[in-house]
């Protein structure tokens, strides 16, 4: 598996059966361990945040989400081979937890989100333990850092998965992972429970092949306007203006 870096945060290279063979060894092992999915928006706020830097960098396995990191790291002659994104991680982690009767947890996203995405990779994976879900509240109250680890330890999954959006969710795991009882992965995968719940539609094949899949959430979701603005215009500028630096 080949381990490069962008703007300083090391992404590894895996293909779908590398990263399969990884989750289960981090499944049979004792300890806790972080897997992040980088994009152009994260590398952006990597750049300026060095805590944040640092915690991606700590995570024992990272991937890259998104065709812009191709296309730089082509620009870059680094040449990242396979993408990875949280969609497709989630399809992945419940494969392999539903052949090793393992449970996953889904935390964060509105209202009951988690619930319905949960609902979804059972029916996909008839085997598949969904241990619990939560949106992180309650009567309307947001919940603190320690309900939420005692409502997770009460039920005991393996693989907990956490949609609080970048950088929250990765520095929200890296400073709570190590105190789950059970859980031996923990990823943070941004608005994944949207896609799977079926409350995002994916762009379709033809225009995720050509790198045009912000061009379609653009137009179905113009509020996203700045954030692809980052991602797609800023992003490009910064590889350009850091070259000689990579």
């Amino acid at each position: 598996m080949t381990k490069l870096k962008i703007f300083g945060v090391e992404i590894n290279d895996a293909s779908i059966n590398e990263v399969k063979s990884e989750i289960n060894l981090f499944l049979s092992s004792g300890q806790p361990h972080l897997i992040t999915t980088v994009n152009p928006e994260i590398l952006l706020e990597a750049k300026k945040d060095p805590g944040y830097k640092r915690i991606l960098n700590s995570s024992k396995l990272s991937l890259a989400d998104g065709v812009g990191l191709i296309y730089a790291s082509s620009y870059l002659n680094k040449k990242i081979k396979n993408r990875m994104t949280g969609s497709k991680l989630i399809e992945l982690l419940a494969e392999v937890a539903a052949k090793k009767r393992k449970s996953l947890f889904l935390l964060g996203a509105r209202n009951d989100i988690a619930d319905k995405a949960g609902k979804k990779l059972s029916k996909k994976y008839p085997n598949l333990k969904i241990a619990g879900t939560s949106n992180g509240t309650v009567s309307g109250r947001d919940l603190s850092s320690q309900e939420i680890i005692n409502q997770i330890n009460s039920v005991k999954p393996d693989i907990l998965l956490v949609a609080f959006g970048a950088p929250k969710q990765e520095k929200w795991l890296y400073k709570n992972l190590i105190h789950f009882t059970s859980v031996r992965i923990g990823v943070g995968v941004g608005g994944a429970f949207d896609f799977l719940a079926g409350k995002v539609t994916r762009a379709p094949r033809y225009l995720r092949k050509m790198g045009l899949e912000w061009l379609w959430r653009l137009i179905r979701q113009p509020w996203r306007i700045f954030r692809i603005f980052n991602a797609v215009i800023r992003f490009s500028f910064m590889v350009i203006k850091n070259k000689k630096y990579e």
